[in-house]
């Protein structure tokens, strides 16, 4: 599989709220807009480190996974 792409669905599905998480964008230099538009790679969210980030890239490559033929 290649890398996903973590969308905005996939942090509502861990009750990450928004306003915390336009703050860990901005810590992490994130853009935030572009993350509810498109979505973004998560090797992107992994190079923060955050377990935070691992938690979503988790929720998003198994969405991906279910959605694979």
């Amino acid at each position: 599989m290649s890398d996903v792409i973590v969308t905005h669905a996939d942090m509502r599905a861990l009750e990450y709220c928004n306003r915390g998480a336009r703050q860990w964008f901005a810590r992490h230099g994130l853009d935030w807009a572009a993350f509810i538009t498109a979505g973004l790679p998560a090797a992107q969210l992994l190079a923060t480190g955050d377990a935070m980030a691992h938690a979503v890239v988790e929720v998003a490559r198994r969405r991906a996974a279910m959605q694979e033929p």
